[in-house]
């Protein structure tokens, strides 16, 4: 009693057909799916325009702090 049944929803179906029409219709599914594929995109460029930056304290690298006293960082530099 709580739900409908396959002929409540074709007729429901075909009443939103004759009011919107199928043009109407299509091109609302498409709005509907360009959208959805924009908010998409939109989200995963906001994840990687804004990295979360390491907490205070935390050492980058799995370093200690005192590994980081004793590193030296060298560069070669070639002969000219």
């Amino acid at each position: 009693m709580g739900s409908f049944s396959l002929w409540h929803w074709l007729i429901v179906l075909l009443i939103v057909v004759l009011v919107f029409g199928t043009k109407k219709l299509k091109n609302m599914g498409t709005d509907l799916g360009s959208a959805v594929k924009g908010f998409k995109d939109g989200m995963k460029d906001g994840s990687a325009e804004a990295p979360v930056p390491p907490a205070p304290g935390q050492v980058a690298n799995n370093q200690t702090a005192d590994d980081r006293k004793t590193t030296i960082d060298v560069q070669a530099k070639q002969p000219d």
